[in-house]
């Protein structure tokens, strides 16, 4: 059965969505890509994509080629350097997720993104899981020293291509899962127990198309929450939606829930 989609903050559905929201003690959340367009972030396949103006960043993005090609890791680090992810600042949909927090509903964030823009808004970071990891950290092949990025990044601007271990000399990458690299089970179980654990559940700004990521809002439905995708355009998992809201994000998050938290008399 096709799940009802909301378009419009006026919609009757979308007032019931706030009131799933005021009435839920554990709220889960998976974010995608779609939350953080509102910052400015690019995409990496678009016509603008990282990857498309630079074919050598996204060869930096396979653990093999990365490791043997210095090129590849040059690449890689001259792409950082454009896209210095400080000065890309959160959106309405990241402080709203905060607010969530602030009111004692939000039980887990796991989000597929490696912008570090939940922890960066105010989210706190025990309750954000990086699934893919993070642009935020650099981390050493060798020994696994992991310090700021913005300092490797420091390194690069002044000349040095392709930054070593200040500790033991090793490659180092920022702190991301590389193609080809295993995600970490740790997070991966953090998430899906959020999941199998929250009493509603929202997908925001994912196509739910990469597992394991997709199968938490499975998990949530099976498990007896209440399910909500929130995202442009139809999903691959719309199927285990109770609802659906399509729009603009940074629209329709913040209202969602300043609705909730703060409703009008």
């Amino acid at each position: 059965m096709t799940p009802p989609i909301a378009t419009s903050i006026h919609d009757p559905l979308f007032d019931e969505i706030v009131g799933w929201i005021a009435a839920a003690e554990r709220i889960g959340i998976l974010t995608g890509a779609g939350i953080s367009t509102g910052s400015g972030v690019p995409d990496f396949r678009g016509p603008n994509g990282l990857w498309t103006l630079n074919p050598g960043a996204e060869r930096a993005s396979y653990v093999q080629h990365y490791v043997k090609d210095e090129e590849a890791r040059r690449a890689g680090w001259r792409a950082a350097l454009d896209r210095r992810m400080a000065r890309i600042v959160p959106n309405t949909g990241h402080y709203a997720l905060v607010e969530l927090e602030r009111s004692g509903k939000l039980h887990g964030l796991a989000t597929q993104n490696v912008d570090g823009l939940h922890v960066k808004a105010g989210n706190s970071e025990a309750l954000v899981h990086e699934l893919h990891g993070t642009w935020r950290f650099s981390r050493c092949f060798g020994c696994g020293d992991r310090r700021p990025v913005e300092e490797t990044i420091e390194r690069v601007a002044a000349g040095d291509e392709d930054p070593r271990c200040l500790l033991c000399g090793d490659l180092l990458k920022r702190d991301v899962i590389l193609f080809g690299e295993a995600l970490d089970e740790t997070v991966i179980g953090a998430a899906m127990e959020v999941a199998e654990t929250c009493d509603l559940f929202l997908a925001i700004g994912t196509s739910l198309a990469v597992t394991p990521a997709s199968n938490t809002i499975g998990r949530a439905r099976a498990a007896g929450a209440r399910t909500v995708i929130i995202n442009a355009q139809p999903t691959e998992r719309d199927q285990f939606a109770s609802a659906i809201l399509r729009g603009d994000i940074s629209d329709l998050l913040p209202e969602l829930v300043d609705r909730a938290l703060w409703p009008t008399s």
